[in-house]
């Protein structure tokens, strides 16, 4: 016997396969009212084996503290002329034993940056010896203010070392919920015998379920609240967190006073501090995009500006610490944030689906409920941001 080639053996083999055929299709279905979810069935999906995601993000290890007291003598100099160091840290995590420091800003007198070794750490005290020489050729150092900032610089081995201090990053353990998304469409067979026969051919009843559907999504998708809802019985309902909360920076704005300088300033939080790529989206409600639109800078943002991408069109908003893709979303609106914003990685957004977009049919004639055909629209799934500090919410006050 031939081997026949059907949806279930396709599905078994090649799972992959009909479910992209079918996010190509809806993708193509008003993108610009949905961007969220547009952009997560173009990025890579990852199957979820349960409703209940459990995923790793990890950011940049840090490399910043603050001082909080600093102790040194010229007469704690050693042989080559160092000075033991004493720093107290409100954070010593970002630091570990053969690293070099630097105190961010704070020069001697002879114009050098006042850096320092670390041979031992203990209760969030750095002890070493600083390291920086004045024009005499001897190691000095002005006061460090309380406040000042200490810079984790790279590792400074001995000779016969061979081995050091092992490098850590510890990825976090977060946990998202997938939603249960559903919509049902039925025709009668009155409306059946006078038009065409609804099925995967995306009439206009699918089609204007599927836009309410993906609205709907799109909203709890970057608003929702992650909850395990028992509304009684063994059943539960499952609520999906949404990226809003997800991020891991925030930049607060005054609202009605958006400036050039204070888009330098949102670029330079949004772009600093080992965050990503060079090229991020700004989606925002009507109010951000009207005050961004109203700024006196053409050659920042003009008509010619534009890219789509992901079937979606944005235009671009170029400042020196990187590009942003800057584009409306209602969804802002409806939900009341109006006048704020979201920068989004798209590199490191993740859709997890445990129940792909799919439809099934229900026979409700033959059940004798009702004298319809009747199809069911159904997605489980969750969006999740991977490196957090590498989104950020922009935040009228």
């Amino acid at each position: 016997m031939e081997n026949i080639v059907t949806t279930q053996v396709v599905n078994s083999n090649s799972p992959e396969l009909l479910r992209n055929e079918i996010d190509s299709r809806i993708v193509k279905i008003r993108p610009m009212a949905t961007p969220i979810d547009q952009i997560s069935r173009h990025a890579a999906t990852r199957h979820a084996g349960s409703m209940v995601v459990e995923y790793y993000s990890v950011d940049s290890k840090p490399f910043l503290a603050q001082v909080v007291a600093s102790v040194y003598s010229d007469s704690s100099a050693s042989e080559d002329g160092s000075i033991a160091m004493d720093l107290h840290v409100n954070d010593a995590s970002p630091f570990a034993e053969s690293e070099t420091i630097m105190i961010a800003g704070l020069k001697n007198n002879n114009d050098a940056p006042v850096t320092a070794y670390i041979t031992r750490i203990e209760n969030n005290h750095l002890y070493g010896f600083f390291t920086c020489t004045d024009k005499d050729g001897k190691v000095s150092i002005p006061d460090i203010d309380t406040g000042a900032t200490v810079v984790r610089m790279g590792r400074a081995a001995r000779e016969l070392d061979i081995q050091t201090v092992q490098f850590q990053a510890i990825p976090k353990k977060e946990k998202n919920f997938c939603q249960i998304f559903k919509s049902q469409i039925e025709q009668s067979t009155l409306v059946k015998l006078s038009n065409k026969e609804v099925g995967w051919t995306f009439s206009d009843q699918e089609e204007a379920a599927i836009i309410d559907m993906r609205q709907g999504m799109e909203r709890n998708f970057m608003f929702g609240n992650k909850m395990n809802l028992n509304i009684g019985g063994d059943d539960s309902v499952l609520l999906t967190g949404g990226i809003w909360k997800q991020a891991g920076k925030e930049c607060a704005y005054t609202k009605g006073a958006l400036s050039n300088d204070t888009m330098v300033s949102i670029c330079r939080e949004a772009f600093t501090g080992a965050n990503g790529s060079s090229r991020k989206l700004l989606i925002a409600g009507s109010g951000f995009i009207e005050a961004l639109h109203k700024l006196n800078a053409q050659r920042v943002m003009t008509a010619d500006d534009k890219m789509t991408r992901w079937g979606l069109d944005f235009t671009t908003y170029v400042s020196k610490f990187g590009t942003l893709y800057v584009l409306l979303s209602e969804t802002f609106d409806q939900c009341g944030h109006t006048d704020d914003a979201m920068i989004i990685d798209p590199e490191y957004i993740t859709k997890y689906s445990h129940i792909p977009f799919n439809t099934e049919k229900l026979d409700l004639r033959a059940s004798g409920v009702r004298n319809t055909d009747a199809i069911v629209i159904t997605e489980a799934s969750c969006l999740v941001l991977r490196y957090p500090k590498a989104h950020m919410r922009v935040v009228a006050q």
